[in-house]
């Protein structure tokens, strides 16, 4: 009998699983704004480039929306943002991670570091990476932000998108990237996009949803 009970509660188990699976559609969440509004002028730091991605890449990516841009110093020294946001909806696509993504372009892992940056008294989660190609060498700031979350590693992100949807039925994610080509000093150029972060990271808490 009671193998009978539990055979019953495993079997209506799998069925409200299979329901929810089925039943089970995620909110479209759009950004505060569109990414063609993001400022060309942030403090001291200008605008010098903009990039906008191919058909084929964004076949891959699938954000839905994104903005890819140089920022210039008042000091000359450049730096490259880019923001993937993915909505959650059916046409959004999931974030690569730039363990996988880098690699497959041709730059090898020198190190990673996962860490935290204060901020206005608030902790910001994120991965300080150095990767190299060919005699190039950059450093790569990243994390992926899920509202007030942010999250350095990808299983992590995992388990908060599948949290989210079943509570709230919303799986909105970004990736933030900040990039920054090493010479010869590698606290300073880690100093220089760290300031880049302090100084853009209001404006782009202003973008993505809550």
């Amino acid at each position: 009998m009671i193998k009978t009970y539990r055979f019953i509660i495993v079997y209506l188990l799998l069925i409200t699983a299979i329901l929810f699976l089925n039943l089970h559609t995620d909110i479209a969440i759009p950004t505060n704004r569109p990414f063609s509004e993001f400022p060309i002028q942030v403090t001291s730091w200008q605008m010098s480039s903009q990039s906008e991605f191919s058909d084929d890449v964004l076949n891959v990516l699938k954000p839905s929306d994104y903005v890819s841009r140089m920022y210039k110093g008042s000091d000359g020294k450049t730096v490259n943002l880019y923001i993937g946001y993915h909505g959650g909806g059916k046409e959004s696509g999931e974030i690569h991670s730039p363990r996988h993504c880098l690699p497959g372009s041709g730059w090898y892992e020198v190190s990673t570091k996962q860490g935290s940056l204060a901020i206005n008294g608030k902790k910001l989660n994120l991965v300080r990476s150095i990767y190299q190609k060919g005699e190039n060498r950059e450093l790569f700031l990243y994390w992926f932000q899920m509202r007030d979350k942010s999250i350095t590693d990808e299983y992590s992100l995992k388990l908060a998108e599948i949290a989210s949807s079943i509570l709230s039925r919303r799986r909105d994610a970004s990736f933030i990237r900040v990039s920054v080509p090493l010479e010869t000093n590698e606290q300073l150029t880690v100093a220089l996009g760290e300031r880049f972060i302090r100084d853009f990271l209001p404006v782009i808490q202003d973008f993505l949803p809550k």
